[in-house]
């Protein structure tokens, strides 16, 4: 296996992702969280998340929150949103991330005058994830204030996406993808872990697909089957082995990347706010955990998989104190 982490093949990867668990803990691990001390001065960063509508017109197979899945739906109205961030933003979180599903009934300008207020209100870093747009209307919504667009391309290989996908297809979220990095907006992007049928293969694809886009955030958790869905019939839940391991990668690769330390542990019904997790993902080089402002009434129902339990500022601030990690907001 190469030491020029920069320069990992798909060999090194595979490597990696079919190493003994002892022999990834001992010696790979720990190299990632060196790596993260050594060039981000071993932060942990949080940001304050609010899923604002749990209305989607995408079919996707894996999602709780698809289109005709019986849960409750909501949309909430901009100052409510307002309001919730006013009170993040008192807690000393400067950083927002709003995502939603792909609401055909929440307008875009409306969009944009959510992002131009929240930059008023004193947001400084706006992260937004609500699906695929006309590469103009990213750029609309950079200048109204986005710092960072999310979007995932949830699998790499264009058979599966489409499968698993109905409502788009891969070539289309590859171009919407690529107009954000055209844009020279700073790109979130990665792919689900351990779905079923993903092979080692696959994942050692969709790794080096994360680092040739250039990804300023990694938003990866395992598949976490969500109820009545066309995929949750296939099995699941996907492997936490492989998503410290990849979680590592990610820290070798791109050493100054943001990932998403809020991971499930053995316990689904912990759901992301696993203290076993989230420590987990610290010690293979993650980064990142939010702080979740839905209120307890609407949490359960944004569902895009289940039991996506996530916790405020004080577990974030208990993570920082158990992991020795230093909290950057």
């Amino acid at each position: 296996m190469t030491t020029e982490f920069d320069l990992i093949t798909k060999e090194d990867i595979l490597e990696i992702l079919r190493m003994p668990e002892e022999q990834y803990r001992a010696v790979l691990a720990p190299k990632a969280k060196a790596v993260h001390i050594e060039t981000n001065g071993n932060t942990l960063t949080a940001t304050a998340m609010l899923g604002f509508s749990n209305i989607c017109r995408n079919r996707c197979l894996y999602c709780g929150m698809r289109a005709g899945n019986a849960i409750p739906r909501y949309r909430m109205e901009i100052p409510r949103i307002l309001e919730l961030f006013a009170s993040a933003h008192k807690q000393g979180l400067r950083r927002a991330f709003l995502v939603s599903g792909e609401d055909p009934g929440f307008a875009f300008d409306s969009l944009l005058k959510l992002v131009a207020s929240l930059k008023d209100q004193g947001m400084e870093w706006i992260s937004l994830a609500c699906g695929e747009f006309e590469k103009s209307q990213y750029s609309e919504l950079h200048d109204a204030g986005a710092d960072e667009y999310v979007l995932k391309f949830e699998m790499g290989q264009e058979e599966v996406f489409n499968r698993l996908n109905p409502s788009t297809d891969f070539r289309k979220r590859m171009a919407a993808i690529r107009s954000i990095r055209e844009l020279d907006i700073p790109l979130a992007s990665g792919d689900i872990v351990g779905y079923p049928g993903q092979t080692e293969e696959m994942l050692a694809e969709d790794l080096l697909l994360m680092r040739d886009l250039g990804i300023s955030w990694a938003p990866i958790i395992p598949y976490m089957p969500a109820k009545n869905t066309p995929l949750a019939l296939e099995g699941g839940p996907g492997r936490l082995d492989w998503m410290w391991k990849v979680i590592s990668v990610l820290r070798l690769m791109m050493p100054k990347v943001n990932i998403t330390a809020q991971q499930p542990g053995k316990d689904p019904a912990e759901g992301l706010a696993s203290r076993e997790g989230n420590l987990a993902a610290l010690n293979a080089g993650a980064n990142f955990l939010y702080a979740d402002l839905l209120p307890a009434s609407q949490a359960e129902d944004f569902r895009v998989i289940d039991h996506r339990v996530t916790l405020g500022l004080d577990h974030i601030r208990e993570m920082a104190d158990v992991s020795g990690m230093v909290l950057t907001f």
